[in-house]
């Protein structure tokens, strides 16, 4: 602990009601890790409570050079929200009011604490939902979906946090309130900054409150479960399912090797020579609906297709969706230090991004699973590794790096959902050129110019 810190710790205490900090690090230790299993104590915890007890909070820091670090409920992947610099874990669990619905405008106002699910249930009241639909929708916070620009599978049809949010209320490194966005649909007064925001995992402004631009639930849905002899030909389904004028509401991949471990977890029928699969998800009026699917089927059709499963209730829907959600926990059984890795590309190279990955996976001996969100190409690419063998972790690191040079090349992106944080801070350089960092350097300087949110996240180092 610099000598500041002390100094900082005190005047902490002085500050706040001993019900809103913790500095124990007994107590604190909890607070440095999230999903990536990445951990770094912090010096100390603070619950956020409203604007003002933040601002507060942050003109300490400021005074003290100290990091703030914001945090929901640690489901990120790639280590955002572990202070590896020690200073401030901002927890939002008591910041988690839903604010204001206004089904008449179809928005919804929140705290940043609040859970996707609360969020979920508080639209579908009125009639609406928010498109963004994470995994961890149970527990991941508002704020968290924000930071990263989460999404899940429904964005192949509604759109990323981005598209789905009209405007935040934010502090930024300096102390200042700031108000981007609108309360309509449509308006261009001024940059956008809210979609600058979303997305910069906490580097330039702590967001107090969000405003969530719903959608109306449709009528109806209509599940199928697609089984393939070969992983190129789901791939090549996902192209042409894609280029039809209907879109789906989800489109799920599941590669052979998820598939076979997911076999050997769970009591589910598939084909023994299931070779990959496609979960397909209509939804909309109940006659377009009807005639959207007639279309799917006949699209995915093709030669390597082995079977197509349509659920006609909704206990056939949770069955087949059993097989998708299955996967995540065989996983965590198997190779619970996998490394994990969402990146994406153009839908029409799905084919060559699977072949390409069957190829490395071959060359370097490492087990690659594959699954995800086919519909936009986010594809969820698992590198099973024990990162405890040196010999091992090195080999998985280059296969790793050449992963993203392929990914690349094929005009893809590193990241679809999951942010950069720690874990991906280091090839952000493969993607970005020197003009893009500076610019987002200068970015940050404004924002930020002590640099005390979230820092050493996202740049490369």
């Amino acid at each position: 602990m610099s000598a500041s810190k002390p100094q900082f710790i005190q005047a902490l205490k002085h500050s706040f009601s001993s019900e809103d900090y913790r500095v124990e690090p007994s107590q604190c230790w909890a607070y440095g890790y999230d999903n990536s299993r990445l951990h770094a104590l912090p010096d100390a915890v603070v619950f956020a409570r409203d604007h003002q007890q933040i601002q507060q909070l942050l003109k300490l820091c400021r005074d003290f050079q100290i990091p703030v670090i914001s945090r929901g409920t640690g489901t990120g992947t790639t280590g955002a929200t572990v202070p590896v610099h020690g200073g401030v874990i901002l927890s939002f669990e008591h910041m988690n009011r839903i604010i204001r619905v206004d089904p008449d405008n179809r928005l919804l106002i929140a705290q940043p604490g609040v859970t996707n699910d609360a969020i979920q249930q508080a639209a579908a009241e009125h009639g609406f939902f928010w498109p963004p639909d994470p995994t961890s929708s149970a527990i991941c916070t508002l704020g968290g979906n924000l930071a990263y620009n989460s999404a899940g599978p429904r964005a192949v049809k509604y759109g990323t946090t981005r598209d789905n949010t009209l405007g935040l209320t934010l502090i930024t490194g300096k102390g200042e309130t700031l108000h981007t966005g609108v309360k309509t649909t449509k308006g261009v007064v001024g940059y956008d900054l809210t979609r600058l925001i979303i997305g910069s995992e906490g580097t330039l402004g702590i967001i107090t409150e969000a405003i969530l631009k719903l959608t109306p639930l449709p009528e109806t849905r209509r599940t199928l479960q697609i089984i393939y002899n070969s992983m190129q030909g789901a791939a090549e389904a996902v192209a042409a399912i894609m280029a039809q004028p209907i879109i789906p509401c989800a489109l799920e991949f599941i590669d052979k090797q998820a598939i076979d471990m997911i076999r050997d977890y769970a009591s589910i029928l598939l084909p023994v020579n299931a070779g990959a699969m496609l979960m397909v998800e209509l939804d909309g009026r109940h006659n377009s609906v009807d005639d959207g699917l007639s279309a799917i089927i006949n699209t995915a059709r093709n030669n390597a297709c082995l079977e197509i499963k349509q659920a006609a209730s909704q206990d056939e829907i949770n069955a087949l969706w059993e097989t998708r959600k299955a996967l995540s926990p065989a996983l965590r059984k198997i190779a619970p230090k996998k490394i994990n890795e969402d990146v994406v590309v153009p839908v029409s190279h799905i084919p060559q991004l699977i072949t390409g990955l069957e190829q490395l996976s071959k060359k370097y001996s490492i087990p690659i699973v594959n699954f995800g969100h086919a519909g936009n190409g986010n594809i969820h690419v698992n590198l099973l590794t024990d990162p405890d063998n040196k010999s091992m972790q090195d080999t998985v690191l280059e296969c790793l790096d050449e992963v993203f040079t392929l990914v690349l090349k094929l005009d893809g992106t590193l990241s679809g959902e999951h942010g950069i944080g720690l874990v991906k801070k280091y090839y952000v350089g493969k993607e970005l050129d020197k003009v893009s960092l500076d610019y987002m350097q200068a970015i940050k300087q404004v924002f930020d110019p002590d640099n005390i949110l979230n820092p050493g996240k996202c740049f490369p180092g």
